[in-house]
């Protein structure tokens, strides 16, 4: 048994035909693009970690510096990515980012179509080119539709599979490392790419042609372009805030523990909407078998990703899609053509009932981070720094405020995350060494206003002795609210605190 794609055919003398290829095709897979992502520009913003890279970007744009004055559990290609479309378009609004998104998902439907093509002729092509489209919207909208980084993962995956199976390890390399700094999770393809240069290596040592690039030079090449557009990105951020921040720093996030059933249950249940996304493929994809190894690999892989961290939100699923999209492309592709415009036809109807769940869904809590923002704007001026102690980082953006700590959510100094509570959030709980750096921020430059926006969730300050004792002893609450949130100002006598604290003069000398 043969793993990994047939050696490519020797390419026929152009004709109108094979010219016209892509000059066919492309047009209705921009047109399927467009027409699926016309729910992401109904909102503002789809979910928080849009307004995470938002805050970041603005940050960055004024001189801070990734994983110092701002920091994340991410890699740094897509905040970058965010700080230029800012810098060309504006920063008030995620339009020039969502067309980014748009294209992100033509390309990977663009590469997923040249894959097939290379594999199984031109019909696989076009049949795979379709699906993508179709099946990344098989999710919750505020998981497919944001711009994030699932997103922006997907054409890299596939372009280091294309890569490897046409011989080009070095690009496919580079591929890989677009992946993974974009999100740790995209390095999962390194896997069936190692795959296939194997296995493509052991088919040209069996035919004759000797091992090959694959063989003798494939793997070198492999890893130099993956290792050194990381060691870029390294150095020009921080070594030692990039290993930090996107490996060693992340192991109380990364745990099965708290809230186990809430998890499980968003993971069956995000699974339980890809599969009814693909439900006019599952048939065909257990016939799926003869030359698509690789394929099975790389779901697995990606599979992995997903579970990794036990979480299981919704858009760690799109990473799913691309060999999902092959595998359904593989099984399709000997059916009469009847039966395959009925698959077609049916992922075509699903998509149209999450693009109606897009276009009709209310978004309660972008809803409630406006009218924070709304609150913010009147109670400070524009050079005020603020505090948004909860789990929606859009205020900032959203209220132009700059943030009083590089820690943009209460998740990172709790471990909170997703609904996930119990025994594993709190202050011994958050990222090691944060607490004292945070003191030690909101010391130096007191925020002029602290927004409570925790509403009885297990990061409250009542349950947090430091951030207790810091609003006891130098603000006091407003009397109005907003949705449960409440807003804390300095207390009349706190500057003079500091003053004494800071000259060594006793309380009132």
């Amino acid at each position: 048994m043969r793993y990994g794609p047939p050696a490519r055919r020797t390419a026929p003398a152009a004709t109108p035909r094979t010219t016209g290829y892509w000059r066919r095709l492309l047009p209705v897979l921009a047109l399927l693009v467009l027409v699926t992502r016309i729910p992401s520009f109904r909102h503002l913003l789809w979910s928080p970690d849009e307004g995470y890279l938002a805050v970041q970007a603005r940050i960055l744009a004024d001189g801070g510096e990734l994983y110092e004055t701002v920091v994340d559990r991410k890699p740094p290609l897509l905040p970058w990515l965010y700080e230029t479309a800012f810098a060309l378009f504006g920063d008030e609004s995620l339009y020039a980012m969502k067309a980014l998104a748009a294209l992100a998902h033509l390309l990977t439907a663009v590469l997923l179509a040249a894959v097939a093509r290379d594999r199984w002729g031109d019909r696989a092509g076009r049949i795979a080119g379709v699906l993508h489209p179709l099946l990344a919207t098989g999710l919750n909208p505020e998981d497919t539709q944001a711009a994030t980084f699932e997103v922006f993962i997907l054409p890299f995956t596939v372009a280091a599979m294309w890569c490897a199976g046409r011989g080009r390890p070095g690009a496919a390399g580079l591929a890989v490392a677009g992946a993974l700094l974009t999100k740790q999770t995209g390095g999962a393809v390194l896997v069936p790419v190692l795959w296939l240069l194997r296995h493509s290596a052991a088919h040209s040592a069996r035919s004759g042609a000797g091992a090959g690039t694959a063989g003798r030079a494939g793997l070198p090449r492999l890893a130099a372009g993956l290792v050194l557009p990381v060691l870029g990105a390294a150095l020009l951020t921080d070594p030692a805030g990039f290993l930090f921040w996107t490996v060693t720093g992340s192991a109380a996030y990364a745990t099965f523990t708290g809230s186990e059933l809430h998890v499980l249950f968003r993971g069956l249940a995000n699974t339980a909407l890809l599969c009814l996304a693909c439900a006019g493929l599952p048939a065909s994809l257990v016939r799926a078998r003869r030359g698509t190894a690789d394929l099975w690999v790389w779901l697995a892989a990606s599979a992995v990703a997903v579970v990794a961290g036990f979480h299981f939100f919704g858009h760690y699923f799109l990473q799913l899609v691309p060999p999902l999209v092959l595998l359904a492309t593989a099984a399709l592709r000997p059916l009469h053509p009847e039966r395959v415009a009925s698959a077609l036809l049916t992922s075509g109807c699903v998509c149209v009932l999450f693009l109606t769940w897009g276009l009709l869904a209310p978004r309660p809590e972008l809803a409630h981070a406006q009218r924070l923002a709304d609150s913010v704007r009147a109670l400070t001026a524009p050079a005020d720094r603020i505090l948004v102690w909860g789990i929606h980082p859009e205020t900032y953006w959203l209220a132009d405020r700059t943030p009083a700590s590089r820690y943009l959510t209460a998740g990172l100094l709790t471990n909170y995350s997703g609904g996930r509570d119990g025994p594993g959030v709190g202050e011994k709980y958050g990222v090691t060494g944060a607490w004292p750096v945070f003191t030690a921020e909101l010391r130096d430059r007191p925020p002029a206003l602290i927004v409570d926006d925790s509403r009885g969730k297990p990061f409250a300050p009542d349950r947090l002795p430091t951030l207790r004792a810091l609003l006891a002893r130098h603000y006091e609450p407003l009397p109005a609210t907003v949705d449960g949130a409440v807003f804390y100002v300095r207390s009349p006598g706190s500057a003079r605190q500091e003053t004494d604290a800071l000259y060594g003069r006793p309380p009132g000398g």
